[in-house]
């Protein structure tokens, strides 16, 4: 399986005027963060996790020719914004695209993309098959067992994912003791980290550490980063070993 990790970054933290800051004014591409997400690559299929609002330009950036499925770990807009154009992949593969996630965030689709679930659909509205899936309770897809991990973003229910030996957590404040037992062997972690001060909804760098040091994969990479946080350089200076810091277009294979 080959993961690409689209982007690394949030919105959280970021101002609305062009930020002067170090991070923001950095040249090293590694500090070039576009909103969180990941392309899944396996059994010829792609399936991406979370549809932010740089979608579309993440596409084009890895020139990715096929989508099949949408995994969506929750409906906030960094997370759900570009949905809209996977019209393009049903334009091109003259197929509607399911989109897995919980309840909540189908029902938040529903109303964010109305046009698309309308009984009458204008012509060109994206195509989505809403798939409700479930925490602790794998479904199959493209001949792999997909695990929904339930995790809290403050007090929301957020969903992570694990495949095989991967597991993919973003914006996770509180994990509980069924779903360290779900995470039980993984050895590639994903996982949250946005800043080193306290936050209500986030996990710290100390905070993912200690995840991590709990779960004991042999590799962590830390991603949905804030500018806060600091450059790449810098950050990584902080890792223990077998802890590394992600970026756009990171790629992964195992």
């Amino acid at each position: 399986m080959r993961v690409t990790f689209l982007g690394t970054g949030t919105s959280q933290g970021v101002p609305v005027i062009a930020c002067q800051c170090a991070v923001c004014q950095s040249e090293d591409k590694h500090d070039k963060r576009l909103r969180s997400s990941i392309l899944l690559e396996y059994n010829g299929h792609s399936v991406v996790v979370d549809t932010g609002p740089d979608f579309r330009y993440q596409m084009l950036r890895e020139k990715v020719l096929r989508l099949d499925a949408v995994l969506m770990t929750h409906s906030h807009k960094d997370h759900v914004a570009g949905l809209d154009d996977v019209r393009a992949f049903n334009y091109q593969q003259q197929q509607s695209i399911p989109i897995y996630s919980n309840k909540a965030t189908h029902e938040a689709l529903k109303k964010e993309f109305y046009y698309a679930f309308s009984d009458f659909k204008y012509p060109g509205v994206p195509q989505l098959e809403l798939e409700e899936i479930f925490p602790g309770q794998a479904f199959e897809l493209y001949g792999k067992n997909i695990l929904p991990i339930e995790v809290l973003h403050y007090k929301m229910p957020v969903l992570g994912f694990r495949i095989d030996d991967f597991a993919y957590i973003t914006d996770a404040k509180t994990i509980s003791e069924e779903s360290y037992e779900l995470l039980k062997g993984v050895k590639v972690l994903v996982l949250n980290a946005l800043q080193q001060e306290p936050h209500i909804s986030h996990l710290t760098l100390e905070e993912a550490i200690e995840v991590s040091n709990r779960i004991q994969p042999e590799k962590t990479f830390l991603t949905h980063i804030s500018h806060r946080f600091g450059k790449h350089k810098d950050i990584e200076r902080l890792l223990p070993s077998g802890i590394f810091l992600s970026y756009d277009q990171l790629l992964v294979e195992f």
